[in-house]
């Protein structure tokens, strides 16, 4: 069993750094920090409608689920994923697509980038 221990370590080490780099590549595409778009998204409420992966609470189904985010070929159906495009999305859903069920609550251009670079991690 104790040889199995180091085996472990390595591959959470390695894990961690992943994830880590995952976050670094995010916020260089994106111009946000990852860390607060997570936080951003909790505080916002965005998790009272959408399913976000390590977002404490964010398991609603009323939006689409924001899993692989960073894979995903359109944001809100037709704009391409661009950091762009999902920033603007998150900041003015309604100018982007009117009468869509996600409301304008006044997110700044800065929170919008945290939370595109968090959803950016999300492959």
């Amino acid at each position: 069993m104790k040889a199995n221990i180091p085996v472990v370590a390595i591959l959470l080490l390695l894990a961690a750094a992943c994830q880590n780099a995952d976050a670094t590549n995010a916020a260089m595409v994106t111009g946000g920090d990852p860390d607060r778009g997570r936080d951003e998204l909790r505080q916002k409420g965005c998790g009272s409608c959408h399913t976000i992966p390590g977002v404490p609470g964010a398991t609603a189904l009323v939006g689409p689920p924001l899993e692989h985010m960073a894979s995903r070929g359109y944001v809100a159906g037709s704009l391409p994923n661009t950091p762009e495009n999902m920033t603007k999305w998150i900041q003015h859903p309604q100018e982007v697509k009117p009468h869509n069920a996600m409301p304008d609550v006044g997110i700044t251009e800065a929170d919008a980038k945290d939370m595109t670079a968090y959803l950016y991690m999300l492959r």
